[in-house]
């Protein structure tokens, strides 16, 4: 049987109500694990975060703790039945919205990830809630009747939803109040407040090899530095993904001559996939 150990709040902050995340999943502990390292396990730690994980496989019937079966009208895999799921989401009574978490689902961004920080850190304290899906999918009835809506991590099929989980969680803790040691590092990082990839980054030795780190990170000018960075970020963008300039109206003319007064530092070429023939019919 799955135990899981609750933290006890006692670093909470005064006045903060911890963020409670439910996790419905028939691997809790892929996500535990993952959830217990670095900033996540802190978060934990210090009270920020409340993680509760449940085990679908808790809630079934027989002695096999069967929690899939054959999907009506054949075909390949398996579908997790309905009932488990059911039942232990209303055991849980689980912060809401519940997100299903899919690759038919409408795509996880930053600006969800931020949506769901300010939703989970309400005045009265808040949260929200993920199931994980696994073999060939999960019974229809579950999204008709019982999740909010459905998340997908990228345009990429996984064995399930567990790494989605922890990728959510991941992006949504890293934004609450005191996750991070630097508060500016949300706003200037990719897809921060400009809307922008985030600017190259250099740290000692100034010279590895034979190369050297440009020389106005190394000239002590400030403002020099802000917009060699903004510079860089901008030719970031617009070399991987344009469309962010897009959505921001495109460039302006501050934005131009930026570009013209710094060159972009050199990246590596864009690796091509051969062609992959298409499967006969």
């Amino acid at each position: 049987m799955w135990k899981i150990t609750l933290i006890t709040l006692t670093s909470c902050p005064v006045g903060w109500a911890a963020v409670r995340i439910d996790v419905f999943t028939i691997f809790p502990g892929l996500v535990d694990g993952f959830c217990s390292e670095s900033l996540l396990g802190k978060c934990r730690t210090n009270g920020l975060l409340d993680l509760r994980l449940h085990d679908l496989r808790e809630h079934t019937t027989d002695a096999h703790r069967t929690v899939d079966d054959q999907p009506f009208g054949g075909g390949a895999g398996m579908v997790i039945r309905p009932g488990p799921v059911f039942a232990s989401v209303e055991a849980a009574s689980p912060p809401r919205p519940l997100f299903l978490l899919g690759p038919g689902g409408r795509p996880f961004t930053q600006r969800i990830a931020h949506e769901l920080a300010a939703l989970a850190t309400a005045a009265d304290g808040g949260g929200f809630s993920l199931l994980c899906g696994r073999y060939e999918g999960i019974d229809h009835r579950v999204r008709e009747h019982l999740v909010d809506d459905e998340l997908s991590v990228g345009d990429v099929v996984l064995s399930g939803g567990e790494v989605a989980a922890c990728l959510v969680i991941e992006a949504v803790a890293r934004l609450l109040p005191g996750a991070m040691g630097n508060a500016e590092s949300p706003v200037t990082e990719s897809f921060g407040d400009e809307g922008l990839l985030e600017e190259p980054q250099f740290t000692r030795p100034a010279r590895f090899r034979e190369w050297d780190v440009p020389e106005v990170l190394r000239s002590g000018d400030h403002a020099r530095i802000a917009r060699w960075r903004r510079a860089q970020a901008l030719h970031r963008t617009l070399r991987d993904r344009p469309d962010l300039i897009e959505r921001r109206g495109g460039l302006r003319d501050t934005d131009r001559r930026l570009l013209e007064e710094f060159p972009p530092v050199t990246y590596p070429v864009p690796f091509r996939f051969a062609a992959v023939p298409e499967t006969a019919g």
